[in-house]
């Protein structure tokens, strides 16, 4: 393929970032219009009919109705609207609509019946990998009364005893596990021993739900996420804990409803949106855009002021949803690169404690985790993925390669390579995505020539698709997403932007855009791994950008957004 020419390159990004900025609210936030949840309005209306079944019975029958609507040809349920049937969604919808809406409903009945024969066919709730989210389905088919549901493995709520022990085991998901233990003991007959130790946990367990609602300023939010809320509602409300909870959790519920009758999986995302966007278009030459101020002075309002016990973490990083919310890795990494990249960025008091929170938060094994530092829960971390983010953001900020941080990263990401030189991502879709972030954060490193970047890079290339796209590796269509993320990396990693490999890349990508300027999104972000992903279409432009900015600033010779030398640029 020829070289692609850098006018239309240029065209390019300067008709995405325009479309980009017309999804920036006044407050500096990005944002964009996602697909509804079939597990978030599933665990709305079952939490809903257990904590006020009367008051809230018009939201109820909303969320039964959009479930039945977004029922598959197949019997079965995507994690969203759109999505194929898949086994988490339908065992937990098929559930709820029995438990709320009972039976002698003929179309509810037929629904049911069909989303459990669906069910079956993907191997009952034993084709579900993650054990605690098989637990979950369990504990919901078992309240709906199939006869043919398994009896859910006991949730130790004791473990909340040992603080330590609960952050490493059960990290983020420590409120959906109080809430579901706190259900099983009002639901499940057990024995002495575990009454009584069920007892001497309980007020442990509601400290720590207090600690979360103090947190976010008593919003009953949870995360801002509909489906551990309403499983915190759930087993409160059935087990007849802090009703003053539940009151709060039902009043986000209803605050959170869409206008068609369903929830979301998460009400908001505007950090993660936001901190992706505004990359982008720092990468693709905005950073004096004075539109950009607004955002920064969104990250500076929303960065944390107060510790967050529940996970052992100070003050100073950011949440993916505002300035209550709970502090995580991804997002943090992500806004303190943007920071980075912002004029007067020397002189920024809230970058330099972003820095050192993020800093502060890596791993003793040199990793990053995303929720809980150190933390053995394997979906919270260690992430290669993120571990890539943290190196390239501390770079963004003036760390050199050698200190102490970022060596340290580098060294442990030369540890978790995969015998065929990829990398796992556990918060997007594996691993041409994880792959392409490692490979980009050795290359910024200086170590684009280690055997294991090489081994990457490699791998990289050889999921190149024929028609130049980068997807998963497999049979799957390429994605905007992936393919911006390969192109960036290997352009980092060295290869000149008249490399074949590249121009296919980078063609592919404009081929991609659409008339107004913006790109198809495609459902890898991660909700529950292996089981759910959804789409963040901010997400997606933000990756085409910085992948279309780095091409033109290679073909030209010009530096990077952070003005270093551009790696494969011509001489």
């Amino acid at each position: 393929m020829p070289p692609v020419p850098v006018e239309r390159v240029a065209a390019a990004i300067a008709a995405g970032a325009e479309e980009l900025f017309g999804h920036q609210r006044p407050d500096g936030a990005f944002t964009d219009h996602p697909p509804a949840s079939v597990l978030g309005t599933a665990g709305a209306v079952t939490a809903l009919h257990a904590a006020d079944p009367a008051g809230a019975a018009e939201l109820i029958r909303g969320g039964v109705a959009w479930l039945r609507a977004a029922q598959g040809a197949d019997g079965g349920w995507g994690g969203v609207l759109g999505a194929d049937s898949e086994v988490v969604p339908t065992a937990v919808a098929a559930a709820a609509l029995r438990i709320v809406a009972g039976t002698g409903d003929a179309a509810t009945e037929a629904a049911v019946a069909a989303g459990q024969r669906r069910l079956a066919e993907f191997g009952g709730v034993a084709a579900v990998t993650d054990r605690a989210v098989a637990v979950l389905c369990q504990q919901f088919q078992a309240l709906a009364g199939f006869p043919e549901a398994p009896a859910p493995r006991r949730l130790p709520l004791e473990l909340v005893l040992f603080d330590r022990v609960r952050r490493d085991r059960i990290s983020f998901r420590t409120a959906p596990f109080i809430g579901m233990a706190l259900l099983q003991g009002a639901t499940m007959p057990t024995g002495a021993v575990r009454r009584a130790t069920t007892k001497l946990a309980r007020p442990t367990a509601l400290r720590l739900l207090e600690a979360i609602h103090d947190h976010e300023g008593r919003t009953g939010a949870f995360s801002e996420d509909p489906w551990p809320a309403a499983l915190v509602c759930l087993g409160l409300a059935r087990s007849g804990e802090a009703p003053h909870l539940v009151e709060a959790i039902a009043g986000f519920l209803r605050r959170a409803v869409r206008p068609d009758g369903a929830w979301d999986a998460v009400t908001n995302l505007d950090l993660t949106k936001s901190a992706f966007a505004l990359t982008g278009l720092i990468a693709a030459g905005y950073a004096a855009d004075p539109r950009l101020a607004a955002t920064r002075d969104l990250f500076h309002r929303t960065q944390q002021r107060n510790p967050f016990p529940v996970f052992d973490c100070p003050a100073g990083g950011w949440s993916f949803s505002g300035a209550d919310g709970w502090p995580v890795t991804l997002e943090s990494a992500e806004i303190v690169a943007g920071l980075a990249g912002l004029p007067g960025a020397a002189d920024d008091p809230v970058l330099r404690r972003g820095v050192g929170w993020l800093t502060g938060r890596q791993d003793t094994r040199g990793s990053w985790s995303l929720w809980v530092r150190d933390t053995k829960l394997a979906n919270d971390g260690p992430c290669p993925a993120i571990t890539a983010q943290g190196v390239v953001a501390l770079l963004d900020a003036g760390h050199p390669p050698d200190s102490p941080p970022v060596a340290r990263a580098t060294e442990w990401l030369r540890t978790a390579q995969r015998p065929d030189g990829s990398y796992e991502n556990l918060w997007y879709r594996d691993f041409t995505s994880g792959t392409a972030m490692v490979l980009d954060a050795l290359a910024r490193a200086g170590l684009a020539d280690d055997p294991v970047a090489v081994r990457a890079r490699d791998r990289l290339l050889a999921a190149q698709r024929d028609d130049g796209s980068f997807g998963p590796g497999d049979d799957r269509p390429g994605s905007v997403e992936e393919t911006g993320w390969a192109v960036h990396a290997l352009l980092a990693a060295g290869l000149p932007a008249d490399d074949d490999r590249i121009s296919r890349g980078v063609g592919w990508l404009l081929d991609a855009q659409l008339p107004d300027g913006s790109w198809p999104a495609t459902r890898l972000c991660v909700y529950i791994r292996h089981h759910m992903h959804y789409p963040n279409s901010v997400i997606t432009r933000g990756l085409a950008l910085r992948a279309l900015a780095a091409h033109r600033a290679a073909a030209t010779g010009a530096p990077s957004a952070h003005g270093t030398p551009t790696p494969g640029a011509r001489a």
